[in-house]
């Protein structure tokens, strides 16, 4: 079936363009949540392969690039599953809860994504959508002392 839904997995994940706010950018219309995840240059080649909108970041100061793939993190008809781990236990992040991750730090992102097929007018594709997604927060001695886990 040529519109069947996909998914892939990437486990201890680099987060980059982290925008679970929902702020509006130069490249982000206001209320559109997007997360972009870093992939090897292998696992980058098997999802262009199976249709998937893989990006490069622009050249470092070396020349170098990253493969990346945006997400969409949509609360409207499939909500995500996002899990904040922090050494006080497991927070289920509901869509308002969702701002604090664009500042914090995590040490660990295990997470899936999964397809959904587009067509407007002549134009068609596969878009990402956010599907499941754990977070371990990179918390300091005092934070781990106390075991805070306020959102």
């Amino acid at each position: 079936m040529a519109n069947e839904e996909k998914t892939f997995k990437v486990e201890g994940a680099e987060l980059i363009y982290k925008n679970f706010a929902g702020e509006k950018s130069a490249f982000n219309a206001t209320g559109k949540r997007e997360v972009s995840v870093v992939l090897s240059p292998e696992f980058a080649e098997t999802l262009l392969a199976e249709g998937w909108n893989v990006r490069q970041t622009k050249p470092d100061e070396d020349g170098e690039f990253r493969y990346y793939i945006t997400m969409e993190v949509s609360f409207k008809f499939r909500a995500p599953r996002i899990v904040m781990i922090t050494a006080g236990g497991r927070t289920n992040m509901t869509e308002d809860m969702l701002n604090v991750l664009d500042y914090a730090r995590f040490s660990n992102v295990d997470l899936i994504a999964r397809s959904y097929y587009w067509n407007v007018g002549d134009k068609k594709g596969m878009k990402a959508y956010l599907q499941t997604m754990f977070l371990t927060l990179e918390e300091d001695e005092l934070e781990r002392k106390y075991g805070i886990n306020e959102v």
